[in-house]
C-alpha cells in the first residue's frame, strides 16, 4: 500500500501513536508523518504509507495553519494549560483591541525563542528531557515567519480567546500565545490547539482514526489514500515519453534540450508516458541535465487506487 492518509488527530494521542495505528491497519512497515503534533493538539496529520514515506522530507509546502485557544493572566512551564503554573497576573486592564494589537505585532519575520518543552536538541540533548529534570538552558532565538494572525474569538468575561495563525515550519504556537501575554504584561497560556492545514491538506481532507479503522476492517483502507503526487502539484511538471521514462527510472541523467524542457531552478515533478507520477528531479545548471532527486516507483499509488 502506497499513498497518503490524512488523519484528524484526536486529543491525547501522540503523532507516533497515530503512525503506529495506521501501520497496523495498513500492514505496512514503512509509515511516517510530516510534522509532529503535541498530544493535546488535534487536527491535520498527513500520514505517509509505503513508498510515499519518501516524500516526508521534501514536501514543497511546509507552511502550516492553526487555531489556538488561550487565556490571560497565567503562565506555565510548558506554555500550555497542561504545565505547572509559574505566575498568575491581573489582566483587568486588557481590552479586545489590546489583544488584537499584541497578536498583530508578531506578524512577519520574527525571532522566536523555542520553549523548553520541545524536541529541539542542545548539546545532543532534547530540551524536554532537560526540562523534565528541572533544568533550564539558554535557547537561541530562531527565525520564523508568521504570515497572518487574527483574533477570531474573544470573551473577556470568560477569559477565553482564539487566534488563527498561518506560519512557517518550526513556529511554536504555544510560544506565540505566551509572547502575546508578555506583550500585554499579564501573561498568557495556550488552552487548545488545532492544526487546520499542513502540507497543503486541510481538515476537509482528513478522516478520523475510527473511520480509518472501519475501512481497514472492510479491506477498503486504500479508498482513503491520497496520491503522493498531490503534494507536488504546485511544482513545475514534466511528462516524459516511454523511452525517457525507462531511462529516468534507471537514474540516467537526461538532456533537457532533447526533452524540450526549459531551464528551471528547484524541484520538478516528473510523470511517465502513462501519466503516472515517477518522482522529483532537478536540472543541473552547469550541464543542463535532468537529475533524479527522489524516485517514487509506486505500483499501487493512491492515484491509481482511487481511479
Amino acid at each position: 500500500m502506497n499513498g497518503i492518509i490524512c488523519i484528524n488527530k484526536p486529543q491525547g494521542y501522540t503523532s507516533f501513536d497515530v503512525v503506529a495505528r495506521i501501520r497496523g491497519m495498513s500492514k505496512t512497515k514503512r509509515v511516517g508523518h510530516s510534522g509532529t503534533l503535541d498530544p493535546m493538539a488535534t487536527g491535520v496529520l498527513p500520514v505517509f504509507i509505503g513508498m510515499a514515506a519518501k516524500a516526508c522530507d521534501i514536501m514543497p509546502i511546509q507552511d502550516k495553519c492553526y487555531r489556538a485557544g488561550f487565556k490571560l493572566g497565567v503562565t506555565t512551564d510548558t506554555q500550555d494549560i497542561s504545565g505547572n503554573i509559574l505566575t498568575q497576573g491581573d489582566y483587568s486592564h486588557v481590552t479586545i483591541d489590546d489583544i488584537k494589537n499584541a497578536a498583530g505585532s508578531f506578524c512577519g519575520d520574527i525571532m522566536q525563542v523555542p520553549p523548553m518543552y520541545s524536541a529541539i536538541k542542545v548539546n545532543g540533548q532534547k530540551l524536554y528531557s532537560l526540562a523534565r529534570q528541572g533544568i533550564e538552558v539558554e535557547r537561541k532565538a530562531r527565525p520564523v515567519t508568521i504570515y497572518d494572525i487574527k483574533l477570531v474569538e474573544a470573551d473577556l468575561a470568560a477569559n477565553s480567546f482564539s487566534i488563527d495563525v498561518s506560519c512557517s515550519k518550526g513556529t511554536y504556537i504555544r510560544t506565540v500565545c505566551h509572547d502575546i501575554g508578555e506583550r500585554l504584561g499579564c501573561g498568557a497560556v495556550m488552552t487548545s490547539l488545532c492544526r487546520t492545514m499542513a502540507g497543503g491538506f486541510t481538515l476537509d481532507d482528513c478522516i478520523t482514526l475510527e473511520q480509518a479503522q472501519s475501512l481497514a476492517e472492510q479491506n477498503k483502507l486504500e479508498d482513503a489514500l491520497i496520491p503522493v503526487s498531490k503534494i507536488f502539484a504546485t511544482l513545475p511538471q514534466l511528462k516524459l515519453n516511454s523511452h525517457y521514462t525507462r531511462l529516468f527510472k534507471n537514474g540516467v541523467r537526461l538532456d533537457i534540450e532533447k526533452l524540450n524542457c526549459r531551464m528551471i531552478s528547484g524541484d520538478i515533478a516528473v510523470t511517465g508516458s502513462d501519466g503516472v507520477f515517477l518522482g522529483i528531479a532537478q536540472i543541473e545548471r552547469e550541464t543542463g541535465l535532468l537529475k533524479l532527486k527522489k524516485l517514487f516507483d509506486i505500483i499501487n499509488d493512491g492515484q491509481q487506487a482511487g481511479n
